[in-house]
């Protein structure tokens, strides 16, 4: 019997299905395992000396997990260098932050290799393997070499950089080489699936056919954007639960009729939080009719503490924050309350609720569930409005949101003021055809229909007997 195997670098699938943060990956990947009864597989979070390769298996939410366990070489070459401190930076268009070492590299390849040392056992005939992002670009390839001849697929959740940016990381050609390993690669975006057929063609010669199919390396792959979407029915029943019924009142009461604006993000350069206090910061200084009558909420939950980046992104947002609410608070409004911790998936679902504008404006991302969340918590009769970053790949469907270019401060202000001055017909429009495109292209379908491709020969998609 055929089963559904899904890899990625960490398995966390939560205990308790209402209970997460900003992320989605976690819920999405949960939801999708529970129902076709799969196995997840990938690392623990834990690090054991000296290396043994073991592995443990148990049932967490409804899922079935086996468990890796690395050693501390492993975490420090693989995920904090090679994944953290080399292809995220890259692959979020910002060369100026990578950071490359031979030893990352190393670490990269020998972690690869030892998630397909370990999980070979397990896989039977008919499975189909589905690998997760960009941790785990060169499993297929190790898996292809230790014989395995079943579908795998793989899914990046983080942009795919243009091509000139991929140029500048060392054995970049390698790198490209083994996601040919795949049957199938599948991306956020249109624009990401443009971007790797463009470095293939010019860079690698490869010959671009019918239906996304691209040969090169001697194996033909296909190349498709899934957007992926959350659990809309499952969110919008999280917002009758008596946790998200009392963080909306509670912001309500502490709202104390002012409008909210709200920012929900993994603190990450990525995510444009610089740009948006400084927009925030235009906002009010163009405007000082709304002094006291608005204040922006931004959760930024802390990540990558071990990342020099990190650290120093946290110490300018502190600065910046303060500069703001040095400038313009007075001793019964703080305009900015800017928050380090995070929050359970029905908690974020009540404060989402209670939100006037929801500012969803990273530098970069690969979709952002965060717009879709925000959305699917909105009253119908009162709907808030989304501002959404042109950059992030859920602004490729969303189009009814306010679409902003996060870079110009003036440009995310004036969208912030048109939303909170928006006609109640026009919030309720957008919100509707949001909200439907939310309903519509939900996680089953990302699952459903990667699935079925990855099922499905390239001989019979390109319509050949």
């Amino acid at each position: 019997m055929s089963r559904l195997i899904v890899v990625s670098n960490r398995v966390n699938p939560p205990a308790d299905p209402g209970v997460g943060t900003a992320g989605g990956l976690a819920m999405a990947l949960s939801a999708a395992l529970r129902e076709d009864k799969g196995l997840w597989f990938g690392w623990s979070g834990h690090t054991v000396e000296p290396y043994t390769g073991q592995m443990s298996m148990q049932v967490v939410g409804g899922v079935t997990v086996a468990l890796l366990d690395l050693d501390a070489q492993d975490e420090q070459e693989y995920y904090n260098g090679y994944a953290n401190r080399t292809l995220w930076p890259l692959f979020h268009y910002r060369p100026d932050l990578v950071n490359y070492e031979r030893s990352f590299d190393e670490g990269y390849e020998r972690v690869n290799t030892r998630f397909a040392e370990t999980l070979l056992p397990l896989i039977g005939p008919d499975d189909i393997i589905w690998v997760q992002d960009y941790h785990l670009i060169p499993l297929g390839r190790e898996l292809r070499k230790r014989g395995v001849k079943n579908r795998i697929g793989f899914f990046l959740h983080i942009p795919w950089p243009a091509r000139r940016i991929l140029s500048t990381l060392p054995r970049h050609g390698e790198l490209v080489e083994s996601m040919f390993s795949y049957d199938l690669v599948g991306f956020q975006t249109e624009d990401d699936v443009e971007a790797f057929t463009d470095y293939a063609i010019h860079d690698a010669g490869a010959a671009l056919e019918k239906d996304g199919v691209i040969s090169a390396f001697g194996r033909r792959i296909r190349a498709r954007a899934f957007p992926i979407g959350i659990d809309a029915t499952d969110f919008e029943a999280t917002l009758k639960s008596e946790r998200a019924e009392l963080f909306y009142k509670t912001m309500l009461n502490s709202q104390a009729g002012r409008k909210m604006l709200l920012g929900v993000d993994r603190l990450d350069y990525s995510k444009g939080l610089e740009e948006r206090f400084t927009a925030y910061e235009t906002l009010l200084a163009n405007n000082p009719g709304m002094h006291g009558h608005l204040f922006l909420l931004q959760i930024a939950t802390r990540s990558r503490d071990e990342v020099d980046a990190y650290q120093d992104l946290r110490g300018r947002l502190d600065n910046l924050s303060g500069k703001i609410n040095g400038a313009y608070a007075t001793v019964d409004w703080v305009p900015l309350r800017y928050v380090n911790r995070a929050y359970r998936r029905d908690e974020l679902a009540g404060i989402y609720r209670a939100a006037d504008i929801g500012l969803v404006t990273p530098l970069r991302d690969g979709m952002n569930l965060v717009a879709k969340e925000y959305v699917a918590a909105q009253d119908p009769e009162n709907p808030g409005v989304l501002v959404l970053s042109q950059f992030a790949g859920a602004a490729e469907q969303m189009k009814d949101a306010l679409i902003v270019n996060p870079l110009s401060r003036e440009d995310v202000s004036e969208a912030v003021h048109r939303g909170l001055s928006m006609p109640l017909k026009e919030r309720k429009r957008r919100w509707e055809s949001l909200m439907e495109n939310v309903r519509t292209n939900d996680v089953s379908r990302w699952r459903d229909d990667f699935v079925a491709c990855l099922k499905t020969p390239i001989a019979e998609l390109a319509g050949v007997e």
